[in-house]
């Protein structure tokens, strides 16, 4: 009895564990997901075979929940490991909805509505919307986190000092003046994110590449404005051809002048969103719990 009864423990650990500490590589592997497959078939079989030889009522019904609950256990940490999607981060702009698929839509807030980090908003159809901030949230057969990351919001202004409109044509929204810095750019052996967006009412394209605190420190030699990042500007013409003075360096959000414009740029963090797949939660605090109460009974004397 003592091995059949391991056996469920292990599916139950094995499952679990993805709940506790989910977005593992190793969870989505063949031999893990076999291991489980194998240690449940194992122990259904060899409940059922003490199934039959029991005669007291308590312990053929612990059998039957032990079975039922290690065959619910594997049915939803292999249905997680090998037929869920793949981990992924979705990143959003201010005031985006992006949907991901079986999950629902998040609906990402407009920057500087608070002055924490503002959650973003998971909404389902026929249930309650879940915001998602910092810690670890359950969505069914997902886990989803937010997770912090640097975004610049860029200003523009003509050399009178009045705002230009930011356009972002290949951004995620076409009228944002925060960019997601997703592209990344080697400069001086420095792997960097950087973004662009346009100034239509002076025909220019602008590059900002980010700079940490550290690597900032570095460029100007220890003169920038302690602990603060920095963004360089390069301003293109509407054909991308760099014009004469018009790179500027921007630390701690002071504003510069490039290609005939005054630029300004403040890094802020922002949420994006970690989606992993996990075992169902329902159908694993079942199997957990007919799994415990079947050990339980086979326990009693």
């Amino acid at each position: 009895m003592i091995a059949f009864v391991v056996a469920a423990l292990a599916v139950a650990v094995g499952v679990v564990v993805q709940i506790a500490a989910p977005g593992r590589g190793v969870y989505h592997t063949g031999w893990y997901n076999v291991a489980l497959l194998a240690l449940a078939i194992f122990t259904v079989a060899a409940s059922r075979k003490r199934f039959r030889a029991a005669r007291a009522l308590r312990a053929r019904a612990a059998m039957v929940a032990l079975y039922c609950g290690t065959a619910t256990l594997a049915i939803a940490g292999v249905a997680s490991g090998l037929f869920g999607p793949d981990d992924q981060t979705i990143i959003g702009a201010p005031g985006q909805r992006v949907k991901v698929e079986g999950l629902g839509v998040l609906s990402f807030p407009f920057a500087g509505q608070s002055a924490g980090l503002p959650d973003v908003v998971l909404e389902r159809p026929l249930r309650a919307a879940l915001p998602i901030g910092a810690g670890p949230r359950d969505a069914g057969s997902f886990i989803v986190r937010g997770v912090a990351r640097d975004v610049v919001s860029v200003e523009a202004r003509d050399p009178r000092g009045g705002r230009l409109t930011i356009t972002q044509p290949t951004g995620a929204v076409f009228l944002s003046p925060v960019l997601l810095m997703q592209h990344r750019q080697n400069i001086a052996g420095l792997d960097l994110p950087f973004d662009s967006f346009n100034v239509p009412a002076f025909r220019r394209v602008v590059k900002a590449v980010l700079f940490t605190p550290a690597q900032a420190a570095m460029l100007l030699h220890g003169s920038s404005r302690s602990g603060e990042a920095a963004v360089l500007f390069a301003v293109d013409d509407e054909n991308e051809r760099l014009l004469p003075h018009a790179i500027a360096l921007s630390d701690g959000g002071q504003p510069v002048r490039a290609g005939g414009l005054l630029l300004r740029a403040s890094v802020e963090s922002y949420l994006a969103v970690d989606v992993v797949s996990a075992p169902n939660l329902i159908a694993t605090a079942l199997g957990a719990l007919l799994v415990l109460g079947a050990i339980l009974a086979l326990s009693l004397p």
